[in-house]
């Protein structure tokens, strides 16, 4: 049979709609990720569809909704949409037995189908912290183990002390024996410190499954140690006849008991000026006898400890400069000039004696101001020396004079007495010299 050029034609044009319709109709599915215990959503959804039925079938290729009808009987699965062009369920309290691939098939000639995955992620179990025994003594090995069960993929589990990340930790996965879910474990190992005492040591799980939620184990940490001890002073620079307060701080674990003060390896000399309150050792009107090393010790359950305080007692310093006095030409004048020469030597050597483990910021007189004065007062005790002779010279020379007065031209002594003018007058005038 030959067909006409117009037949044809119309036989060619029906071919290409039933195959462009044929590759419209072609069904949509999508993966889906859900945490054991929620809800899943499948979806199908046909673009072109000329009033051809969708199916809905699990791993094990039972159909679960044929368009909207229910085929599997399961209270968990029920329908969301359906049309000629969508076919949505949902398949609540997802267990981990429910993974697998879905497919959605499209009724045509031939079937047509698409794939879905449904993965379900196991939740993590709550971790917990063991190996932990209270209290732990100082310098012991500790070894704290953090573990969780049931987690689909395997969990991270990472380490913080005070919200610090430990790094160099143990980690550990094992799989359960439903050969789907993981228990992991990380062992933290350190030595136990002082600083550690009172400090919380967390574990932390990350997993997908908890939704930037993580879950966390804390533990503190409660170590036992000796103490630590250190002396106090309330006077950095003690002089005689001041007092001193020395306080002995002292930190361990237990609490460490009364403290014990000794001085150079003895018991304390002076009770009634060195009294023991406490902690707190005060002494009183010190003088150079309390110089000496001190020492406070404590002890607890873990054991003792102690520490050391030198004490040095240090002279009064006195700041009172010298007053100058300008000296007469008088016999007493020159004594009572040379008296206080003597003094300011004095001084002066008292000031130059001062202990030389003196501290530098101490502050101390005009030394130069000082050394001008007792120049001043050397040079005006020499110049009235130098005037007291002299003067005492020139008195000595006029009775000399006057002795001999008239006798000069005499031949022997006799006539010198003889000739001496005024023999009464002269002996009144030698009596004046005397004098």
């Amino acid at each position: 049979m030959r067909l006409k050029p117009g037949a044809l034609l119309r036989f060619y044009s029906l071919c290409g709609i039933l195959v462009q319709g044929s590759q419209g109709q072609f069904p949509l599915t999508q993966n889906v990720t859900v945490v054991e215990g929620g809800t899943a959503n499948l979806t199908c959804r046909v673009d072109q569809n000329d009033n051809t039925s969708l199916q809905w079938s699990n791993p094990a290729q039972q159909t679960l909704y044929f368009d909207d009808k229910k085929a599997l009987r399961d209270n968990r699965i029920e329908l969301v949409r359906a049309s000629w062009h969508e076919l949505s369920i949902s398949v609540s309290d997802v267990s981990l037995s429910d993974e697998g691939q879905y497919t959605c098939s499209l009724f045509t000639m031939p079937v047509k189908t698409s794939k879905a995955f449904l993965t379900v992620l196991g939740v993590p179990d709550k971790p917990q912290i063991t190996g932990f025994t209270s209290p732990v003594m100082e310098g012991e090995r500790m070894q704290l183990t953090c573990k969780t069960s049931g987690s689909k993929p395997a969990a991270d589990i990472r380490w913080f002390k005070n919200d610090k990340e430990v790094k160099d930790v143990k980690y550990l996965k094992e799989e359960d024996a439903n050969r789907k879910t993981f228990t992991v474990s990380s062992t933290l190992d350190f030595l136990a410190d002082r600083s550690d005492d009172g400090a919380v040591v967390s574990c932390r799980v990350d997993h997908e499954s908890l939704n930037s939620t993580p879950q966390i184990a804390m533990q503190v940490l409660e170590i036992h140690y000796t103490p630590l001890v250190k002396i106090i002073s309330s006077n950095s620079w003690p002089e005689e006849g001041q007092s001193i307060i020395l306080t002995c701080e002292s930190k361990g674990k237990p609490v460490p008991e009364p403290v014990l003060w000794t001085k150079d390896g003895g018991e304390l000399p002076d009770p009634e000026r060195m009294v023991v309150n406490g902690r707190v050792l005060s002494i009183s009107f010190l003088n150079k006898t309390d110089n000496g090393t001190y020492r406070c010790e404590a002890k607890n359950p873990i054991g003792r400890n102690s520490t050391e305080y030198v004490l040095i007692v240090h002279d009064v310093f006195n700041t009172l400069l010298p007053t100058t006095v300008i000296p007469s030409l008088t016999t007493a004048t020159v004594t009572t000039t040379v008296a206080l020469t003597t003094s300011t030597t004095t001084s002066a050597t008292a000031i130059s004696t001062r202990d030389p483990n003196a501290l530098a910021g101490q502050t101390g007189p005009d030394h130069a101001l000082i050394g001008g004065i007792v120049a001043v007062v050397v040079f005006v005790t020499l110049c009235s020396i130098i005037l007291l002779g002299r003067y005492l010279a020139r008195h000595k020379g006029t009775y000399l004079t006057n002795e001999a007065k008239g006798a000069e031209d005499a031949p022997d002594a006799d006539t010198a007495i003889i000739n001496a003018e005024g023999s009464q007058v002269n002996a009144e005038e030698k009596k004046e010299y005397f004098i």
